[in-house]
């Protein structure tokens, strides 16, 4: 190989080579290592340059490689600030790509934003809304705003997870967006029709939040506002007719919003079960398993953009006589035609159901066809509108003594026994508590909530869409349809250990809703049914995570009744602060359709709280005078990919480990918890070694403050015996929960608890 002087460069075979420079890399190191000197960079430097000076003539890919690779190895509980420098590391890299594929020098880090636009917009990777929107002078203006130095703030996984997936490239994957530019074409993108005596503002405003991580938006605006192609939306709920059209239309609705980047919930329980009759011919009916297949293949065929299977969830009550087969279809053991492994199931449970499970009391399941053909009425259109009360045990013991109604007799402990095993096997099915759901329901004068959704934190009104007719006219086929309610939700989510550190709550929140208001009118769905729903509704969920990075930060125990008191506190401003300012916008642009008769209308949501003191008085008047903009507020989703992208905890949730490696396609990036050290070491304590019953009230008392739900999961050892599991699901259940999400188990491997062991 011909040796080269240091400052020699030549093209072979299309890569850039170059002589290796000991001068260069020292000050390279330099300048990724500012301000974290206390890291051992001698031993570091020395590795890597044992590794390079081997080498004649290098790569840069092959330095930077060598760099991460060092700086990655070294990211441990001791030193978890090399995350930090290898995050410096591949933003140069970035940098460097971005530079080479724009045509503008590196050392500025960021080109023209507005050339950017257009050559994305050309390409057709981005829309050209920004472009036709905003004048020259506006978008160079808020261009001004861009900081490169808060690309510092991302940890290396960050900002590998929000490059890899995130950032807009070319159709050959090279690099062109980088991250501040993604964060600003967001807030452009959601501002744009502000009016514009106050929209640049506005933009400023939303960058602001975005590009401080105090705040995320769901995956599906990340990754497509700005762009010409996907939705804004995170989640949506189907509820599926009894009846062939309705089923198949439902399907198709569904792979038409599952290949746009939505999680689907989809409510089966108005399905006749196995063995009813069709048309009076008894005993025909497959029941709900051949759909759920018919789901499953739409999972999985129907892709999103080559990114990721669709994810589908589906609900079935406890008292569907399907629900046997429905709880095995996730089991690896049985019968294969019977299963749905790519699906996620939920149970819909009554108060009734737990009640006769606390009881070891007898339950029936029925068929809910031949239910409305006997009774005449639908048991799933009920709810008991009191704890121990109410319609739907009047309706459900009137079909359990109703002498021509066929039933079937189970111990309802065996059936709730069928859940746990199948929640230990496969970690569902998710539990959807409909009672409760429904009580605390805003808007229950406009109808019902069968289940919820993907992640079991909305919940919002659902009914089936019907076809009313078919017709031919001038030689084109009419369909009419009455649309039901198909659910839309629009997420974004606070974090925590950063917005509450830095008591900035008050300033997010009311940006932070707008941007989520406004996703409502700049999204095109694809089913025109969840377009009417989510203008009736103009539904939104902020969230939150970083909940333990939180605590850990403040020095409180999770097991006490410290952190129990902090997460009423902490909610109740959230959600004061969240009504507030969708109160305000309601003022300034009108509530949304159905506000009057709502239960923020007539101030029963507030009494239902306990909600008193003179600021929530005055919110009180507020919002009757003015309205609210938005029928349902709050929703906390479990943030997994965000929270990574922000350099916190995900959701509400515990950490898994203080130090893990985060496995990638083809390699493995070293994680700690955040803000690792040794004032937080002991506040980080694993999820599988915290008592659960902790979890249980913290988010009790988080849940009063949240008007749809709470990603919550369960987090037990394997060892964990049934009778256990059994306990913390009637304490989740009488502690007024309205779902819980995954049932998360440990291997075989029980490691000890490190927190207990510092």
């Amino acid at each position: 190989m011909t040796t080269l002087t240091k400052h020699e460069t030549r093209v072979m075979n299309g890569e850039v080579k170059e002589a290796f420079s000991e001068k260069r890399l020292n000050l390279f190191i330099k300048q990724v290592t500012e301000g974290y000197e206390h890291l051992k960079l001698i031993s570091y430097e020395d590795k890597v340059l044992k590794a390079l000076q081997s080498k004649d003539e290098v790569t840069p890919e092959q330095i930077t490689n060598e760099l991460l690779l060092r700086g990655l190895e070294n990211i441990s509980p001791q030193e978890p600030d090399w995350t930090y420098v290898c995050a410096n590391i591949y933003l140069r890299k970035l940098y460097q790509n971005a530079a080479i594929n724009r045509g503008y020098n590196a050392k500025n880090k960021y080109g023209s934003f507005i050339e950017l636009q257009q050559v994305l917009s050309n390409k057709n990777i981005y829309s050209d809304q920004i472009l036709k929107h905003y004048t020259k002078s506006e978008i160079e203006q808020v261009a001004s705003k861009i900081s490169s130095e808060r690309d510092h703030f991302f940890t290396y996984i960050g900002l590998r997870t929000l490059a890899d997936r995130y950032l807009a490239k070319d159709h050959n994957g090279h690099t062109y967006e980088l991250p501040q530019e993604r964060f600003l074409t967001i807030a452009m993108t959601l501002m744009i029709n502000e009016p514009k005596n106050k929209r640049l503002e506005l933009v400023e405003e939303a960058y602001w939040a975005l590009s401080n991580l105090y705040m995320t938006v769901a995956t599906p605006t990340l990754s497509n506002a700005g762009k010409s192609y996907g939705q804004l939306s995170s989640c949506f709920i189907d509820t599926v007719d009894d009846s062939l059209q309705g089923i198949y239309d439902s399907n198709t609705d569904i792979a038409n919003l599952s290949k746009n980047g939505g999680g689907i919930g989809v409510y089966l329980g108005k399905i006749r079960s196995h063995g009813s009759s069709i048309k009076g011919f008894k005993g025909v009916s497959s029941g709900v398993m051949p759909w759920m297949k018919q789901l499953n293949n739409t999972a999985v065929s129907v892709d999103q953009l080559g990114q990721r299977q669709g994810a589908i969830a589906v609900y079935l009550d406890v008292w569907h006589q399907d629900i046997y087969k429905f709880l095995d279809a996730k089991l690896n053991n049985g019968d294969e035609r019977q299963r749905t492994h790519d699906l996620f199931t939920g149970v819909s449970l009554p108060d009734l159901f737990m009640e006769k499970v606390d009881a070891r009391d007898d339950w029936y399941l029925f068929d809910p066809h031949e239910v409305r053909e006997v009774m005449g009425f639908s048991l799933e259109d009920y709810y008991d509108e009191k704890r121990g009360s109410g319609s739907f045990r009047e309706k459900y013991e009137a079909c359990v003594n109703h002498p021509d109604l066929s039933k079937e007799k189970v111990p309802a402990i065996d059936l709730m026994k069928r859940v746990m095993v199948s929640q230990l096997e496969t970690g569902t099915p998710y539990m959807f508590y409909r009672d409760e759901a429904n009580r605390q329901n805003p808007n229950s004068h406009q109808g019902m909530i069968y289940c919820s959704n993907l992640c079991t934190e909305i919940m919002q009104n659902q009914s089936a869409t019907t076809v009313e007719e078919q017709y031919t006219e001038d030689g084109k086929i009419v369909v009419t349809k009455a649309p039901g309610d198909f659910v839309v939700c629009n997420l974004s989510s606070i974090n925590l250990g950063k917005a509450v550190f830095d008591n900035v709550l008050e300033r997010l929140i009311p940006i932070q809703v707008r941007m989520l208001d406004n996703v409502i009118d700049l999204n095109t769905i694809p089913v025109l049914q969840a377009q009417l729903t989510n203008q009736k509704y103009r539904a939104v969920g902020l969230g939150t995570f970083g909940y333990h990075h939180l605590l850990a930060l403040k020095e409180i125990v999770w097991e006490s009744d410290e952190a129990v008191e902090f997460a009423d506190e902490l909610y109740e401003k959230v959600a004061y602060l969240t009504i507030k300012s969708s109160m305000e916008l309601a003022k300034e642009k009108s509530p949304y359709p159905l506000f009057k008769g709502s239960k923020w209308h007539d101030g029963s949501y507030f009494d239902d709280k306990g909600y008193q003191g003179e600021a929530w008085d005055e919110l009180r008047q507020d919002v009757h005078t003015h309205g609210l903009r938005n029928g349902y507020l709050m929703a906390v989703a479990p943030n997994s990919s965000t929270s990574i992208i922000a350099g916190s905890t995900a959701s509400i949730d515990p950490i898994f480990k203080k130090f893990y490696s985060e496995e990638k396609k083809d390699y493995k990036i070293p994680v700690t918890a955040p803000d690792l050290s040794p004032k937080t070491f002991w506040y980080y304590k694993s999820a599988y070694d915290i008592d659960h019953t902790w979890t249980i009230k913290q988010n009790a008392k988080r849940q009063k403050h949240i008007d749809q739900s709470i990603s919550f999961n369960f987090y037990v050892r394997n060892t964990i015996k049934a009778k256990e599991l059994l306990d913390l699901h009637l304490s989740a259940w009488k502690s007024g929960f309205k779902t819980t999400y995954y049932t998360r188990s440990t291997s075989s491997d029980i490691e000890d608890c490190e927190s207990c062991e510092s």
